[in-house]
């Protein structure tokens, strides 16, 4: 580890991400800022195609053939990703960044024995000995609530429950005790009691190790219970942007107020508050309007303010560290 570092452990900044077809240059994300310091859980919200596992990939940098990076920075632990070789990148990947997918037999090989694959992080990027990997990945799976640990360790991944897998996906995850641990819906493919557990269970872990997390999620429900701070994303960017409590008590963007209200929330009085669906369509990256993305849907429309060039981030008045990306905010 060397040098203690306290800055912000990610910090991604005015970060654009096009996908480039023959005809044309698709923007995934555009100017997005988040950053997530040492120890804090910060959760990045919104629909299906918004635009936030581009981001995650962003921070992976496996944006494959057609993705490239074209604006903006994203840092780690003060330095850029872009900057480095490839050699770097893999070692961080490896050790320091880790990333928990939707589906877990995608990180699983079903050929072999959970045990080896659990093994093989420390081995080959921490030089751990095999005795000393085979007590940490014990450990591992004892820490993620599973039950026989010994007998799980000498099972192929077939023979495990979908949460069982998603569980042994997360101690895989923090066998080198990444600094950093992105999950991008990792409870996708689980049903809600298992979801609930396992949500817990990310807190409890990211709490005993102080791992920072970037956690992804189109559920707002899971992310107040799990996060620190809050990044709701519509149509490839950021609108809104605090701590939970500061979201959760005065939501200044338009479109936070409509997922709130399209969402069931736990307790809460389905008669005295019945949900309302959000109208209209999300815009293709291609055709997306004038002005500010969400303005064919949004109530407070104004036509000669809301559709004239872009929109920044704008702080709210009264309190810096929360943003939203609307003129009409008060």
């Amino acid at each position: 580890m060397g040098e203690v570092y306290d800055g912000p452990i990610l910090e991604i900044d005015g970060l654009s991400i096009s996908f480039f077809t023959r005809l044309r240059e698709i923007p995934a994300v555009m100017d997005f800022s988040v950053s997530v310091k040492p120890g804090e859980a910060v959760g990045l919200v919104g629909e299906s195609g918004c635009g936030k596992s581009t981001v995650a990939l962003g921070v992976m940098q496996d944006l494959g053939v057609n993705g490239r990076v074209v604006g903006g920075s994203i840092k780690f632990k003060g330095r850029d990703l872009s900057q480095m070789s490839s050699a770097e990148l893999r070692q961080i990947r490896g050790s320091e960044i880790a990333m928990i997918y939707q589906e877990p037999m995608a990180s699983l090989n079903p050929a072999m024995r959970i045990g080896q694959q659990l093994m093989e992080v420390p081995m080959i990027h921490g030089g751990m000995s095999k005795r000393e990997a085979h007590a940490r990945a014990l450990q591992l799976v004892t820490d993620v609530k599973l039950p026989d640990p010994e007998r799980i360790l000498k099972a192929y991944p077939h023979q495990l429950s979908g949460g069982q897998q998603q569980r042994i996906v997360i101690a895989m995850a923090l066998m080198s005790e990444p600094s950093l641990l992105i999950l991008d819906e990792p409870t996708t493919a689980l049903d809600v009691t298992v979801e609930a557990a396992i949500i817990d269970l990310v807190k409890d872990l990211g709490r005993k190790y102080g791992t920072s997390m970037l956690f992804i999620s189109h559920n707002l429900g899971l992310v107040l219970d799990t996060c620190d701070r809050i990044c709701v994303m519509y149509s490839g960017e950021a609108v809104e942007r605090g701590s939970i409590a500061d979201v959760f008590d005065g939501m200044r963007h338009p479109y936070t107020q409509a997922l709130f209200r399209s969402i069931p929330l736990p307790g809460a009085d389905k008669t005295a508050r019945p949900l309302v669906a959000i109208p209209g369509n999300f815009p293709l990256p291609h055709e997306r309007p004038e002005g500010c993305n969400f303005g064919p849907r949004c109530d407070y429309f104004v036509a000669g303010r809301c559709d004239q060039g872009a929109i920044p981030m704008l702080d709210v008045p009264e309190n810096t560290r929360h943003a939203t990306r609307c003129i009409r905010h008060d």
